[in-house]
């Protein structure tokens, strides 16, 4: 299914409470099986870091970069807020669990998860530095010059817009 390419926001919380409770019951699990994913997903993402480090990139942005500080977090384990319920066994009643959720699990998960987007990024610029219509989006990770770039002789073989783009040339914005 295509996204709707004039829309801005997910629609989620106009439709979740006429999901059937099975079903929100079945995605709720779904949620947490990456947790199984997330030890290739360090891997993937540290070959990438060592990828850029061993070819010579420097202040690359670490991990802990992508991390929110602790102390922006909002909620501690006494003033948690729990949702209300009728199902006291509900998880949604614990304040560990939305500790462990919204303070570690989600945080850390889509720091990782952007601080690999943000490496595979600059791959990308390194090696490809040919323009397509998503390219732009690259821009949080630019670097000085390009593969491409480094070598004199091939600079004149790139397109002007993919020779003077400051995402992966830092002459193309002079």
């Amino acid at each position: 299914m295509k996204a709707c390419e004039s829309c801005s926001r997910v629609e989620i919380g106009k439709n979740h409470q006429k999901v059937p409770v099975v079903q929100r019951g079945i995605g709720m699990v779904l949620v947490y099986l990456p947790i199984m994913t997330l030890p290739f997903v360090f891997a993937s993402a540290y070959m990438t870091y060592w990828h850029l480090r061993l070819i010579g990139a420097k202040n690359l942005k670490a991990y802990s970069d992508f991390l929110p500080d602790r102390a922006s977090h909002r909620y501690t384990l006494k003033n948690q807020i729990t949702m209300h319920g009728s199902f006291k066994a509900s998880t949604s009643q614990s304040k560990l669990f939305w500790i462990l959720n919204c303070t570690w699990y989600c945080p850390y998960s889509v720091a990782l998860f952007e601080w690999h987007a943000y490496m595979v990024k600059i791959v990308e610029n390194w090696w490809c530095p040919f323009g397509h219509d998503k390219k732009e989006g690259y821009s949080n990770a630019k670097i000085d010059k390009s593969f491409w770039h480094i070598y004199p002789e091939d600079i004149a073989k790139l397109e002007p817009e993919d020779r003077d783009n400051p995402i992966w040339n830092d002459d193309g914005d002079k």
